[in-house]
């Protein structure tokens, strides 16, 4: 503790002084009796005193700054969802190249083991919506006001679009791709954006900004590029680029007006972004 305060404050630290035995000076405030506390007085003078609490938190809060700490949490956290991703990818190889384990994605089952996973999430969004289980991580981590009733509204409508591309679409269409990337990347991001630079609102709708629909549409654009190059790299699917830019544009241009319309009260974005997208996707991708 002593450590503590020299390193914290340069000055004299007096920590229960034990009353002076002179009854001279007992009329100074530095020699009455003190009783024992949770404190620390550390001294700037004969006039100036400032107490402070021995917590861990406020410590911490003293030494890394509220918005450091929130960076530090979210580089943990993304660290530990790539290590685990990582982890996880690694055990199915390993169990592939021991003959233990299938991996042909070609396979007929290959889609529904890959919608397992949103599958999971769906039922557990679901139990804790109609409060069968109160999980108040998810609840506070995934609702705006803490209403476990809006798990049951956007965020399970998203791992039904989820379940849904990779049901029906899986690797041979890139229809599933393009309606994710909007509704991900796009959709994702505009909302963020929006919330943090969203000032200027647009004129049919004031709960949407002109920030958040370029980010829209700048995002979606770029993720629905750079998934279909990916998917074109490993060999799934095949594209005239010089054909297909214009066309995801014109596509990311129709999803970003369809989710800057006023119709969130009556669907929800996460169903009328991605569904528009498929159709949209499907006609020009088709002539």
């Amino acid at each position: 503790m002593t450590l503590l305060s020299s390193l914290l404050f340069p000055f004299p630290a007096v920590h229960r002084r034990s009353p002076a035995t002179s009854t001279t000076t007992n009329h100074f405030p530095w020699n009455k009796p003190r009783k024992p506390d949770d404190t620390v007085t550390f001294s700037y003078s004969t006039l100036e005193q400032r107490r402070v609490r021995l917590d861990e938190r406020f410590v911490t809060r003293s030494i890394v700054p509220a918005n450091a700490q929130d960076l530090i949490h979210n580089v943990g956290a993304t660290v530990g969802v790539l290590g685990g991703a990582y982890a996880l990818v690694f055990t199915f190889d390993d169990l592939t190249r021991r003959n233990i384990l299938d991996q042909d994605s070609t396979s007929s089952e290959a889609r529904y083991f890959a919608a397992f996973v949103p599958l999971v999430n769906f039922l557990r969004l679901l139990v804790n919506g109609l409060s069968l289980v109160s999980d108040q991580g998810l609840i506070k981590s995934v609702t705006r006001k803490g209403d476990p009733k809006e798990l049951l509204r956007g965020p399970l409508y998203y791992v039904g679009i989820l379940m849904l591309c990779a049901v029906v679409f899986w690797r041979e269409s890139p229809i599933g791709v393009v309606s994710l990337a909007m509704m991900c990347g796009g959709d994702g991001v505009a909302d963020i954006i929006g919330r943090r630079y969203g000032s200027i609102k647009i004129p049919y709708n004031q709960k949407k900004s002109w920030a958040g629909s370029i980010a829209m549409f700048i995002f979606g654009f770029l993720v629905s590029i750079g998934m279909l190059y990916y998917y074109s790299a490993l060999g799934h699917v095949e594209f005239n680029w010089e054909s297909i830019l214009p066309r995801v544009a014109f596509v990311s241009i129709v999803a970003t007006v369809v989710e800057s319309l006023p119709t969130t009260e009556v669907i929800d974005d996460n169903i009328s972004v991605p569904l528009v997208t498929m159709a949209v996707t499907f006609f020009i991708l088709n002539h």
